[in-house]
């Protein structure tokens, strides 16, 4: 599913934008995403930043009282917040600080629904990719979002599980390992180490019968009889690249 927001001063606009996007979904019965409105870009970053709000797209109008779309945008990325943004206007004036921003596109009103449907068309298609590689979790009651390359690895702590970062950073989840690898089980570069760890077959450095050396200088030792089933998939991981 995707988040999509939309921001505009005026509620009418945000009727006929809302009102599209189930358009949408009409042509498109296989996609689904949840709609929330704002009245203001204020309102829009607030719950961005209290309440860990991720929209994937955002459709947002410039020309808003208080605050400009563009300074809104400009605050979300700040913020570390990557969403693909439309502009949707009345002139095109803003266009260059648009880009600035790194905005998908920007769409002069009024917009026709052929003209955003072929947008969202090419954007959520390259934001269901992007979605692939990233992990949403929920951690200290804030939502985070991992991207997968950087998970080394997964230990069991008790009741926990505390996922290591190649930066460092440990992050600890009141999840049960087995909720854990079914999130991770679809990507071919994790693997069971035993019943307590999951590793990134991509960060380890070197392996043998005992112990893991990961490239964030942890060590994962390794529990008997798990060592050659898991070289068997660590080459397989890696000879199976090589062949592609």
């Amino acid at each position: 599913m995707y988040h999509i927001a939309l921001c505009d001063d005026e509620e009418p606009e945000l009727d006929k934008a809302e009102n599209m996007l189930k358009s949408y979904l009409e042509r498109n019965r296989g996609c689904s995403f949840s709609i929330e409105r704002f009245s203001s870009a204020d309102d829009l970053l607030w719950k961005v930043k209290e309440n860990e709000y991720m929209p994937d797209l955002l459709l947002m109008d410039i020309y808003m009282p208080r605050k400009l779309g563009i300074e809104a945008a400009k605050e979300l990325r700040e913020m570390g917040n990557e969403c693909r943004i439309i502009f949707l206007t009345t002139s095109k004036e803003y266009a260059l600080e648009a880009f600035r921003v790194d905005a998908a596109q920007y769409l002069v009103k009024p917009v026709s629904e052929e003209e955003l449907f072929s947008v969202l068309d090419k954007l959520l298609g390259s934001i269901l990719e992007e979605q692939k590689k990233y992990l949403l979790l929920r951690i200290d009651n804030r939502n985070r979002r991992i991207a997968m390359r950087d998970i080394v690895y997964c230990e069991a702590q008790k009741k926990c599980q505390c996922i290591y970062l190649s930066d460092g950073t440990q992050l600890l989840l009141r999840l049960t390992m087995a909720k854990v690898y079914d999130m991770l089980s679809g990507y071919k570069e994790f693997a069971k180490a035993g019943i307590s760890y999951i590793v990134n077959l991509e960060h380890i450095e070197s392996l043998n019968a005992q112990e893991l050396q990961m490239d964030n200088g942890r060590t994962v030792y390794l529990p008997r009889g798990s060592y050659q089933l898991l070289k068997e998939q660590y080459f397989n991981y890696y000879c199976g690249e090589d062949e592609g």
